[in-house]
């Protein structure tokens, strides 16, 4: 049995370390930028095409809530307000810590999982018009010549 000594943490101080561990590495997501590769991507033949960006448009790529913010900060919260009080206090605090961990692991979570992004119409140069989403981290300007490179599911926008 763990005791709270010096240099020694408590149960319930080990149990938040783990859970705010499990917290980020849940939020943690992965990129949609046009220049950041899976390993499943990699060494893999692609298709490429030109083309011109005749439009552009901001959106937000969202992607999505996991669950792991909302759990993890409402077992945060719980364990938090249980050393606050004795007795009902104690649970009552209890119950209230976990809700509103909950509530700021959620919006964490959400938070993080948002991502400016940017629509590019692009006219190839076979005349056919598509439009591709990815995360704006390149500059771009209606009129830019660009590469559009195809494959495993994915179509990136690259300057030329």
């Amino acid at each position: 049995m763990l005791k709270n000594t010096p240099g020694r943490l408590s149960r319930a101080g080990l149990l938040g370390m783990v859970l705010v561990s499990a917290l980020v590495a849940g939020c943690a997501t992965g990129s949609n930028s046009a220049s950041v590769y899976g390993s499943g991507q990699a060494q893999r033949e692609q298709v490429v095409r030109y083309g011109t960006i005749t439009s552009i448009a901001p959106v937000t790529i969202d992607r999505g809530q996991t669950g792991v913010g909302t759990a993890g900060g409402a077992v945060i919260g719980g364990v938090a307000g249980s050393s606050i009080g004795g007795g009902r206090g104690q649970i009552i605090s209890s119950v209230l810590g976990a809700i509103v961990g909950g509530v700021a692991g959620q919006a964490v979570e959400g938070g993080v999982s948002k991502r400016q992004g940017v629509e590019l119409t692009v006219r190839y140069d076979s005349g056919e018009v598509r439009s591709i989403v990815q995360e704006d981290d390149t500059a771009f300007r209606v009129g830019d010549r660009v590469r559009i490179v195809s494959g495993s599911g994915t179509t990136r926008v690259l300057p030329q």
